[in-house]
């Protein structure tokens, strides 16, 4: 049975959401399901805006058939070529053979790597500023490269002034009946989910994102449609807000991030001393994860959002803790910049996990580390609680 849902008189949401699927991309945990957003636009020329994952294939056959309702399927247009929005266009070519495919050459090429079809043949090769004209409906391409695949396109309707966004604006998050972003509580139940997603998807290629924000500002947009999450209608300059905050790696808001690894607790108990003499020195946002216990894709997001982190770990196997080596190259690897970082070790005999964080983090740009670094052998002392007040102190 479909299960659509009407954005404007002639522009239909045609996706669908998926609440089985534990890890995005076989990585993120996402406890709350995925949306895989597809559009259908009915002018005189009907037009398929991207289309969906393989696990939701069924529902979005019914969707789009019932959308048509009897007319053929003239256009589709690819903004992304990542499976999760590109697994099916196989099966709309094999179900709507006359489709023309709207795409940039770079999308055509990975169209070839993926399906057996000649997507050459079948397509219509846009580039940066080439219009197409439905009827009532002009639409106008815009290039996105790396945000966050090569191939990446956005899609501007000048007649509505819709941006179709492709994985920009998107979130984690199945779509639980509301459509649109003014139907929740936007900042308390969305943001969270959303600066998760483009942090540990996007978050690396803050460069291309601000090339595309730029490009953005020129247009007027009344709605942006990506293709995961809700349709943003109400808080466009918000979001857009905090792209241009996530994208230049400046920290959302001011707070300490605590990320630690414990063995028997030790550490935990070192970290735990030392959030409470940040509270007593009045810092109100203050955030404590075991890297143990906690995916690491939380522990990014709340490195992106806050001003100052602290790592606190122990030293294993004459190494590192490997969940808080992950932890730390995940970081790195998401390109974040800009903060300040303490750090806290512990080791029984030979502590090396402090200089070994301290390695991690200098491959970093822009990383204000605080020399001192306190050291707890086995478990925390009273002559050492010193150290972790001047850590608090030098953190405020």
């Amino acid at each position: 049975m479909y299960c659509t849902r009407q954005i404007t008189n002639d522009l239909t949401y045609i996706g669908a959401s998926d609440r089985r699927l534990a890890l995005f991309e076989n990585i993120y945990p996402i406890a709350a399901g995925v949306s895989y957003n597809s559009y259908l636009l009915n002018d005189e020329k009907t037009v398929l805006l991207d289309t969906v994952d393989h696990s939701v294939c069924m529902q979005f056959m019914e969707n789009l058939s019932h959308a048509l309702n009897g007319k053929k399927l003239d256009y589709l247009i690819v903004n992304h070529m990542e499976p999760d929005h590109a697994a099916t266009i196989g099966e709309v070519v094999r179900r709507y053979p006359e489709v023309k495919i709207v795409a940039n050459a770079k999308t055509v090429a990975m169209i070839n790597q993926f399906f057996d079809f000649d997507a050459q043949e079948r397509s219509l090769i846009v580039k940066e500023g080439d219009t197409l004209n439905t009827g009532k409906h002009t639409f106008t391409f815009v290039m996105a490269p790396m945000v966050h695949w090569p191939e990446v396109m956005v899609t501007y309707d000048t007649t509505d002034k819709i941006l179709f966004s492709a994985d920009a604006f998107g979130s984690f998050g199945a779509l639980n009946g509301h459509l649109f972003d003014d139907n929740i509580d936007f900042n308390n139940q969305y943001v969270h989910e959303a600066r998760r997603y483009y942090t540990n998807i996007v978050g690396k290629y803050g460069p291309s994102v601000q090339a595309l924000l730029k490009k953005a500002a020129s247009l007027e947009i009344n709605m942006i449609c990506p293709l995961h999450g809700l349709i943003i209608k109400s808080h466009i300059a918000d979001f857009i807000e905090k792209y241009a905050l996530w994208a230049s790696y400046t920290p959302e808001e001011k707070g300490v991030m605590i990320a630690y690894a414990s063995i028997y607790g030790n550490t935990e108990n070192a970290v735990n001393i030392l959030a409470n003499k940040l509270s007593e020195k009045g810092v109100k946002n203050i955030m404590v994860y075991d890297v143990s216990s906690t995916d690491c894709s939380f522990i990014v997001a709340d490195a992106f959002r806050y001003d100052r982190l602290v790592f606190a770990a122990p030293t294993y196997n004459a190494g590192l803790f490997p969940k808080m080596e992950y932890v730390l190259h995940e970081i790195k690897a998401h390109n974040l910049q800009n903060r300040t970082i303490a750090l806290l070790q512990n080791g029984s005999w030979a502590p090396t996990s402090g200089n070994l964080m301290k390695n991690i983090i200098s491959e970093m740009k822009n990383i204000t580390l605080i020399e001192n670094i306190p050291t707890i052998k086995s478990s925390l002392k009273d002559e050492q609680l010193q150290s972790l007040e001047e850590l608090a102190e030098s953190l405020k």
